[in-house]
């Protein structure tokens, strides 16, 4: 597993797309990807976005194609948002070749200028999207490096419910060896049924394993 990281300076005719952001605002960073769905064209995010000097985030004028824009934290021009966008129509093939067997990740940053995008897989698929990327623009630099996970982005992958669960499993020594504890004292101690506790479990282990071990 190694990180790609590229800058990438973007073709016009997609920069045009973008004009309601970018005369506006000085950047636009990815914080976190929750969803993405090349077949109903769905891409929805958390991101940071600074406001160029004399606007705010009502300035932006919302296009039909951006679902949603909620603002859930503002720091001075810096504003954090959970969007949610629909891919253009003519854009759907395009679309589809990034359907890649990739983690998108971070730093991913957007300007006027240029944009970076990082992402994390394995040899071939980076291979892929880097000739994927091409149709976006010109790749100016590229960088490779050892993929490494901290907690935050490992755990990243499960909602909220299956790691909250996950973390008492562990503390409580349900992955002890030999255990501390079985499922269904896990249960009695954290208040939830034995097959919900189970249930949530099995799916974080999925989700953790194929997250870790995407493009094996």
């Amino acid at each position: 597993m190694r990180k790609l990281t590229i800058e990438l300076k973007v073709k016009q005719e997609f920069l045009k797309m973008l004009k309601f952001l970018l005369d506006k605002t000085e950047t636009i960073e990815l914080i976190e990807l929750l969803k993405l769905d090349f077949k109903k064209r769905i891409k929805m995010g958390i991101a940071a976005i600074t406001m160029k000097e004399g606007f705010t985030i009502d300035d932006i004028d919302i296009p039909e194609y951006m679902e949603m824009l909620t603002v859930l934290k503002k720091e001075g021009n810096r504003y954090i948002v959970v969007s949610k966008v629909k891919f253009y129509k003519n854009l759907t093939n395009l679309a589809k070749k990034f359907d890649i067997d990739i983690i998108w990740d971070t730093p991913t940053i957007f300007t006027k200028d240029k944009m970076i995008l990082s992402v994390t897989g394995n040899e071939d698929n980076l291979k892929k999207f880097l000739k994927v990327i091409k149709n976006l623009g010109e790749v100016k630099s590229v960088s490779f490096k050892k993929a490494t996970f901290n907690e935050q982005a490992i755990l990243s992958c499960l909602t909220e419910k299956q790691k909250e669960i996950l973390i008492a499993a562990k503390k409580n020594g349900y992955y002890s060896y030999p255990r501390k504890i079985n499922s269904k004292e896990l249960s009695e101690k954290i208040g939830l049924s034995k097959p919900t506790v189970v249930q949530h479990l099995r799916k974080a282990e999925v989700r953790l394993v194929s997250n870790i071990l995407v493009g094996y």
